[in-house]
């Protein structure tokens, strides 16, 4: 099976890991047919572990190609890594206070506004994980080795484990306001749809415009570590403290001996 994925072009490798992202998605929004809520401390160390190995994967899958590329083609690795990581951040943050200043859904009450806050801030999140996995693909083609596939893999596991939490998020509020169930799964999966097509872009924009891969590499990685410390690590410490670093601590081992066995 590994060959087999191995073997396929990055557009289609990238194609296989964020429809797998996405399915991962739809399988939490799933839950609203069967649960009217969902154990937390299941929730909190599944995030925890997903935050774990996506600032692994953040640095081996993302940065450290980034610096090399960098170096390769003459950048300064320093300068032009450091404004991309902080550019991706940025984008998230700035994100974060687009929607928290909307008024929308306010005729419909503060239940309904934080449903829409969440669905959208998901949403837009899955954007820049989505093209994390494309790039991390595209870049792993271009260095010619299967640990950097891996490393992708990888990357595309740890976003998929988050993303069964963030399906759920989405989904099980909007039943509590009242919504039907097909709705609220609906809009549950519909956050995670958008990776797939944000992961094509991604793995195209890698592969077509080499010189500036080192800018966008670094720019998934800033975008998803900010991702991990506004939203993954605040809200799985904030019940189960001791869980949540268990998960964290897990998940960046799993990726670290990954890569150390495979690099």
């Amino acid at each position: 099976m590994i060959n087999w994925f191995l073997n396929l072009s990055p557009v289609s490798q990238t194609l296989w890991a964020t429809m797998f992202t996405y399915m991962v998605t739809m399988m939490g929004a799933s839950l609203v047919f069967f649960f009217k809520s969902v154990n937390q401390k299941i929730m909190d160390i599944m995030m925890g572990f997903a935050a774990g190995v996506m600032i692994a994967a953040s640095y081996w899958s993302l940065l450290s190609p980034a610096i090399e590329l960098s170096e390769e083609l003459g950048h300064n690795p320093v300068l032009f890594v450091a404004i991309g990581f902080l550019c991706g951040g940025a984008f998230i943050m700035l994100s974060d206070i687009i929607l928290a200043g909307r008024n929308c859904c306010k005729q419909k009450g503060d239940g309904w506004r934080r449903c829409a806050l969440v669905a959208t801030a998901v949403t837009m999140h899955n954007i820049p994980e989505g093209m994390a996995i494309g790039v991390a693909f595209g870049s792993a083609s271009i260095d010619g080795s299967s640990a950097s596939v891996v490393g992708a893999i990888m990357l595309a596991i740890g976003i998929g484990l988050q993303n069964f939490p963030e399906g759920t998020c989405v989904a099980m509020p909007l039943r509590r306001e009242g919504v039907s169930r097909g709705k609220s799964f609906l809009a549950g999966q519909f956050s995670g749809f958008v990776e797939p097509i944000a992961g094509l872009v991604g793995v195209l924009f890698a592969l077509k415009v080499q010189i500036i891969l080192p800018f966008v590499l670094a720019f998934s990685a800033g975008a998803m570590i900010c991702v991990v410390c506004s939203e993954l690590i605040p809200e799985s410490f904030r019940d189960n403290k001791n869980l949540a670093t268990t998960g964290v601590m897990s998940g960046f081992v799993v990726m670290m001996i990954l890569d150390v066995l495979l690099g």
